[in-house]
């Protein structure tokens, strides 16, 4: 049986125009059995559309802020580095891929980046836009490996379907994250004071994502490298 292709969003280094894959999640998506192939992050229109025809499915990664004129607002003084070059090319290669209707897992920048792309909106800085009801690590304090909150999964979810689990010990490495959440998206996990941290389209064939990074942690968390289990069985060609 052949591997899916999974596509990934490349990360990108501005300082040097260069764009890198992290090992992590190569390694992730090889040890749930997918074939991970980084996308170029400067891309004809016709040649997005093959890549498209070609891929299994996509993984949004994770990376720099997501610029804030995409949803309608200036820019917030605590907003960091940006790529507009990346902003260009989730936004385009998104609606090809559903069209398809081929499988889509976000994460971090990655839920932020889909749920703008379907209609809805972010805060570019949780610690001043965020009122929290208790102190929660957002900015992973230790290694990445390493849980430093939790999340509850809502039931009757995909996400709790995968997982088995009411709830998750996840790690944290963002200051952004979902303000207001696209029409046709629901919440599937939610941190201390109703942060979203995971969302799911209904109906559509695969599509998760979650605003930690599962990528650090499947070695040694069953229910995080079933996220990506999930993921590539369902790109199975």
């Amino acid at each position: 049986m052949s591997k899916p292709l999974i596509g990934l969003m490349p990360y990108h280094d501005t300082s040097t125009n260069d764009i890198y894959m992290r090992n992590s999640y190569l390694r992730a998506v090889s040890a749930a059995g997918g074939i991970p192939v980084t996308l170029p992050l400067e891309v004809s229109e016709k040649d997005l559309k093959q890549l498209v025809d070609t891929l299994d499915g996509f993984l949004f990664t994770g990376g720099p802020d997501i610029h804030p004129f995409l949803f309608g607002e200036e820019t917030h003084p605590k907003c960091r580095n940006l790529s507009p070059a990346r902003d260009s090319l989730e936004m385009d290669i998104l609606p090809l891929i559903m069209e398809q209707e081929k499988p889509v897992f976000g994460v971090c920048r990655g839920i932020q980046i889909l749920n703008i792309a379907l209609g809805g909106t972010i805060y570019q800085d949780i610690d001043s836009q965020f009122e929290f009801d208790a102190p929660a690590a957002h900015d992973q304090p230790f290694d990445f490996s390493i849980p430093c909150h939790t999340v509850d999964v809502y039931p009757n979810t995909m996400l709790s379907e995968i997982t088995g689990q009411s709830s998750l010990m996840v790690n944290s490495m963002h200051h952004q994250a979902i303000r207001n959440l696209a029409p046709c998206l629901e919440v599937s996990a939610c941190a201390s004071s109703h942060l979203i941290e995971a969302v799911e389209y209904p109906g559509y064939p695969f599509f998760l994502a979650v605003q930690w990074h599962p990528e650090h942690l499947w070695k040694k968390q069953p229910e995080e490298r079933a996220l990506f289990e999930a993921f590539v069985k369902a790109c199975l060609p």
